[in-house]
């Protein structure tokens, strides 16, 4: 009964990262490489899922694809922070258009990381801002 209220108070405590990429193999890589280190996730394949498990499981970081078919990143964060929520955001993208950039910062973003993701470089993004929640 303790180890089982010890295992539930560490779940309460851990950080909230939800990943939100149409590309199933990204979303699934990045679930488990981040499970293992003490982070609980959330995936989702597109905007509208995204924006149901934001409001829903409140996580403490979004990493978000720019690119998806149903309703693209930049139109997710616009959404978000059209209701006032604040939930940082880190832009996952493959390409470098100006426009996109310009309009994510505007809208709040937390920073971008680029396609092909590299693991130590999105592990350290994503552990600094998990940790400045903290």
């Amino acid at each position: 009964m303790i180890a089982k209220l010890e295992s539930l108070e560490r779940e309460l405590d851990m950080p909230k990262l939800l990943i939100v990429d149409d590309e199933i193999d990204i979303r699934e890589f990045a679930k488990s490489y981040f499970r293992k280190r003490h982070i609980e996730v959330y995936t989702a394949s597109g905007g509208v899922e995204a924006l149901e498990i934001i409001a829903q499981e409140k996580p403490d970081l979004v990493l978000l694809d720019v690119r998806m078919e149903e309703m693209n990143g930049v139109d997710v964060l616009k959404k978000l922070r059209e209701s006032g929520n604040n939930t940082k955001v880190v832009m996952v993208t493959g390409v470098k258009e100006e426009s996109t950039i310009q309009e994510a910062e505007r809208l709040g973003v937390t920073g971008f990381i680029h396609k092909p993701l590299i693991l130590d470089e999105l592990e350290k993004i994503v552990l600094k801002e998990l940790k400045s929640n903290s």
